[in-house]
């Protein structure tokens, strides 16, 4: 029996339900045939991140807000390593991917509140990308009055970007706000898709020096897929809202979960550190199987088998159960 991985995510038609997410690995051009080769539906390119984007948007002697330049000096004392150079550089990297690969290129923008976003997410599109992933970033708590403020500038940056584009824009979220399946309609007006969830580096404290540290650690493959839940609660609250699952996919039964939970699509990061990009197609091939197994021809097949979800009383006795069961364990 054939089966068809063929998807449609937020707009985009992908020959695959797997992404790569962004990494620098994509800015090596082999490195994109090959994930292309291997059966990636789309490759997602490194973020850039608003500080620079504030910096090209100043070169062109445009506006920017007093935020924006607080943001922008402390970069410029802390001095980051950034994965591409400049904005002008990212532009290039979007050009350059998007006429040598034939799957669809996203572009990354990373950040929260860069007014500038709006005019270069319009030159992002003439450069080549197919889509553009926002990763809202929400730092510098202290700058807002509350989480309802907070999600009222996702909210706006959203559709001030998309404003500007006629291509779809997905945004990544984190796990820190307070309803995602809430956040989730309100995005409706603006995104064309969510990706659940934007991990960041491990924050720590060094005992020796007594200083913050942060390191970026890869996905365990023995680590338990954490976002079928999460995907779930999105999916049955606000099932027009494209997903992609993003953190843990390191096996096909990740995969194959996650799009069972509701994701259109799975991103994979650290399986490619750590077992290479033809890691890509063992995922697939794993995807296959299952279908082949219980009869389905295509991923609409599948989403037609998704289970429901429980009922409240359902999820509140499993809660309650889960919770004893771990005590008990804990006991003996």
């Amino acid at each position: 029996m054939n089966v068809s991985l063929k998807t449609n995510y937020g707009g985009l038609s992908l020959d695959s339900p797997v992404i790569v997410s962004a990494c620098p690995m994509s800015l090596n051009e082999q490195s994109r045939l090959d994930m292309q080769l291997a059966g990636a539906g789309a490759i997602i390119l490194p973020s850039l991140f608003e500080e620079q984007v504030i910096s090209w948007t100043m070169a062109l002697g445009r506006h920017v807000t007093e935020r924006e330049k607080g943001i922008l000096a402390g970069s410029t004392r802390t001095r980051p390593s950034w994965a591409v150079d400049d904005a002008e550089s990212y532009l290039a990297l979007v050009n350059c991917a998007s006429s040598t690969c034939s799957v669809p290129i996203i572009a990354s923008l990373n950040g929260f509140s860069a007014g500038g976003w709006t005019d270069f997410a319009g030159e992002l599109q003439e450069a080549g990308a197919s889509a553009i992933e926002l990763n809202v970033h929400p730092t510098r708590t202290r700058g807002y009055s509350g989480s309802s403020e907070i999600e009222r500038t996702v909210l706006d940056s959203v559709r001030e970007v998309k404003s500007a584009i006629t291509i779809p824009l997905f945004v990544k979220l984190g796990r820190n706000f307070t309803s995602i399946p809430h956040l989730a309609c309100q995005l409706l007006s603006g995104a064309q898709g969510i990706v659940l969830h934007g991990r960041g580096p491990t924050m720590d404290i060094c005992l020796d020096n007594l200083k913050l540290t942060s390191r970026w650690k890869l996905t365990s493959p023995d680590d338990p897929c954490e976002l079928l839940d999460t995907l779930m609660q999105v999916h049955s609250f606000c099932p027009a809202m494209p997903l992609a699952a993003s953190g843990g996919i390191c096996h096909a039964d990740h995969l194959i979960k996650s799009l069972l939970s509701g994701a259109d699509v799975a991103m994979v990061t650290s399986s490619l550190y750590r077992e290479g990009i033809g890691v890509i197609g063992t995922l697939l091939e794993g995807l296959t199987a299952f279908m082949k197994h219980h009869s389905m021809k295509d991923l609409n097949d599948l989403q037609r088998r998704r289970p429901i979800e429980f009922s409240s009383e359902e999820e509140r006795n499993t809660y309650i159960t889960a919770l004893s069961a771990h005590i008990h364990s804990g006991e003996n």
